[in-house]
């Protein structure tokens, strides 16, 4: 498998809203209702809103597959030092060979002063919280969070010392 780890830019928002489209409706389905997940790829998802995020300073990288985008990532920082990872997700069909683990061992590479990373997890998305688990990530405490419409993110916030 010839894996590619590039930096996203924005000429790259309707890739990464088209990647999360196709991920979030095969990986989600089975955790949140299609209603939460339509709002919540509205909310995170639209050029507007992924465009904010990378002016405020979400830095976002793209996995190809032998040229075939099949996922990303984005974290930000705000003291060069601890880091907030916002999204990590990889095609369904693709997960389970390693991508995750290359793609996370590549942005770690690319912050040698980092000391954390934390990030938020579905309670109940129990195949990434394992993944988190083999990274060494620990649950530091769980959160309920409206993100309105009458939707809920019941999660665990997970934190790697580094």
């Amino acid at each position: 498998m010839n894996l590619d780890f590039i930096k996203a830019t924005k000429s790259d928002v309707a890739l990464i809203a088209q990647l999360a489209d196709s991920i979030w409706r095969k990986h989600y389905i089975t955790i949140i209702t299609m209603e939460q997940i339509d709002y919540m790829l509205n909310l995170m998802y639209s050029a507007d809103s992924l465009t904010k995020q990378m002016d405020e300073g979400h830095e976002f990288t793209l996995v190809y597959s032998n040229k075939k985008p099949i996922g990303y990532i984005s974290l930000n920082s705000i003291d060069g030092k601890n880091y907030f990872l916002h999204k990590f997700y990889i095609e369904v069909e693709d997960q389970g060979k390693g991508i995750g683990s290359e793609l996370f061992t590549h942005v770690l590479d690319q912050m040698p002063d980092a000391e954390s990373i934390e990030l938020f997890v579905n309670r109940e998305n129990f195949k990434t919280i394992n993944f988190y688990f083999k990274h060494d990530f620990v649950i530091k405490k769980t959160i309920n969070q409206d993100i309105g419409n009458g939707f809920f993110m019941n999660d665990f916030v997970m934190i790697k010392m580094l």
